[in-house]
C-alpha cells in the first residue's frame, strides 16, 4: 500500500508537520528569534522510522526557511547533521555560527 505524505507549516503550534495518510507521522518544531528560525527538536512518531519521514520534513522546512528570507538556528542534532549531508543549506547558518553545527 501506498502512502501519502505531506508537508505543511503548521504557524498556530510553531511547527512543521509531515501526515501521512492524513495522520501527523512528525513534526520539527521552531521559535523564531531575531530573523532566525531556531529548531530544536524534531521527531517522527513510532511506526514510521526509517522511511525518510524526517528527512522530506526538514528539507521542508529549510526550503521554506530560504523563502521567508529567514536564517536558521539548527539546535536539533537530525536537522544539523541533515544540514551537513546537504551543504546546499549551509548558507541558512550565520558563517559565525557555523562551526557550533560543524557546517
Amino acid at each position: 500500500m501506498t502512502q501519502t505524505a505531506t508537508v505543511s507549516d503548521n504557524e498556530a503550534r510553531h511547527r512543521y508537520e509531515i501526515t501521512v495518510d492524513g495522520h501527523v507521522a512528525g513534526y520539527a518544531e521552531y521559535q523564531d528569534v531575531a530573523g532566525a528560525r531556531m529548531m530544536p527538536h524534531t521527531e517522527i512518531t513510532e511506526g514510521h522510522e526509517g522511511e525518510g519521514l524526517g528527512s522530506q520534513l526538514v528539507k521542508f522546512a529549510l526550503d521554506d526557511i530560504r523563502a521567508k528570507g529567514l536564517q536558521v538556528v539548527p539546535m536539533c542534532p537530525f536537522v544539523a547533521s541533515y544540514m551537513r549531508e546537504h551543504r546546499e543549506y549551509t548558507d541558512l547558518v550565520q558563517p559565525g555560527q557555523r562551526g557550533v553545527f560543524g557546517l
